[in-house]
């Protein structure tokens, strides 16, 4: 069902609420998601994106509820990943002669996922506009926030920023405004969704925001395509990407291990008491990345401003769980954070050094050479292992 947002806009997305994987299996959505497409009507009417490909039929039939589709002049495409164009080739099915408007990149893009060379595209670049009548619809290139394509899209007259994945969460709600959901909750999404997604392009994202604040445009709403839209906490949540682009790190440590037999547990658990022994005010947090989702590891690696990797050795090198993160890891390319490496081992020991060069190649800045433990640590490695971590709070 179509929600009206302003006289002239609604929106006519999905609100997925059984969504718990995205990206395959990347990303973990345990508040569900939701896709937002957005319908303005002036004198001429306009589609800002669509919803997931599984929803294309339902999407298409509530679209027709709500609007003659013949009366839609032009279809906007802000980004166009399988989550937010997936509805296009049923929606062309219907008007297949309407003009997409999207960057070059989007163009390629769109032709890369559904081999359509007969639709209608209109490429845009930063500046070029579109009238709808008494409003218009302004481009704004935002390319790497996070594919080659995006692009924002501002709308005159309401004075709405249509950010596509900027500002985004996956977070489900039947409610759609910022101002009526948990706000821990959203924040906390907010910042996953950041942690995880945009991280690599947080200089892109400095500078996007930048240039949009440096238009002066009037704003009201800004409405991305996945989750709340914001009209009450909007210059918090831009001020607060433009921290998280900013090599954002709180007062904490996080100790990310994966163990066989409790021996490196142990040892996070003996280093983690040394750095409150050194330093109270440091929040410590430990995650078994076998047992903990890994993708809020990743959203406490970003809160960080050090981590601790531990690993027992096996079969001359380290668990599949800290492999698996320590790639993620060194995808999302983290800035000014500092690390290093523990762990237990039986009769050869190398992981501690192979974790350490690892941590080193994902731009983290070596504390130490790191410690390692023989066998099950007693109450004397225990101890030893205390005050490494108390050594390691002492260097930050």
């Amino acid at each position: 069902m179509a929600k009206k947002l302003t006289d002239k806009v609604s929106w006519v997305g999905k609100v997925d609420w059984e969504l718990t994987r995205f990206h395959g299996d990347e990303y973990s959505t345990h508040k569900g998601s939701s896709y937002n497409s957005y319908l303005v009507r002036d004198k001429k009417t306009a589609l800002i994106d669509t919803v997931w490909q599984p929803f294309d039929k339902e999407f298409v039939a509530r679209l027709k509820q709500d609007v003659d589709l013949k009366s839609i002049d032009y279809i906007v495409m802000n980004h166009n990943e399988i989550d937010h164009s997936g509805s296009l080739p049923e929606l062309m099915r219907e008007i297949p002669d309407t003009p997409i408007y999207c960057t070059a990149n989007g163009q390629k893009i769109i032709q890369g996922h559904y081999h359509r060379p007969e639709w209608n595209f209109v490429t845009v670049k930063t500046g070029d506009t579109l009238d709808l009548g008494d409003s218009k619809l302004i481009f704004v290139e935002a390319p790497m926030l996070h594919w080659p394509d995006t692009m924002f899209t501002y709308l005159t007259g309401e004075n709405i920023l249509f950010s596509n994945d900027a500002f985004g969460q996956h977070y489900a709600t039947e409610s759609l405004y910022d101002d009526t959901v948990d706000q821990a909750e959203l924040f906390t999404e907010a910042l996953k969704y950041y942690a995880n997604i945009l991280t690599p392009f947080s200089k892109f994202v400095t500078r996007k925001i930048h240039e949009v604040l440096d238009l002066k445009l009037p704003l009201n709403l800004v409405c991305p395509s996945h989750g709340v839209i914001w009209r009450s906490h909007y210059a918090q949540i831009i001020e607060q990407y433009l921290k998280w682009a900013d090599d954002y790190q709180e007062n904490q440590v996080t100790l990310v291990y994966d163990t066989m037999w409790n021996s490196t547990r142990k040892m996070a658990e003996a280093i983690a008491a040394g750095i409150r022994d050194a330093d109270p005010s440091i929040a410590v947090k430990l995650m078994n990345s076998a047992k903990e989702d890994k993708n809020d590891i990743i959203s406490e690696v970003f809160r960080s401003r050090a981590i601790l990797v531990g690993s027992p050795t096996i079969n001359n090198g380290y668990l599949f769980s800290i492999g698996g993160m320590m790639e993620m890891i060194k995808g999302l390319k983290f800035k000014n954070k500092r690390a290093a490496a523990f762990g237990s081992y039986g009769w050869s020991g190398e992981v501690v050094k192979q974790l350490t060069e690892e941590l080193n190649k994902a731009g983290f800045q070596i504390v130490n050479e790191g410690h390692r433990a023989l066998w099950i640590p007693d109450e004397a490695e225990l101890a030893t292992c205390r005050e490494y971590g108390k050594q390691f709070a002492e260097s930050l």
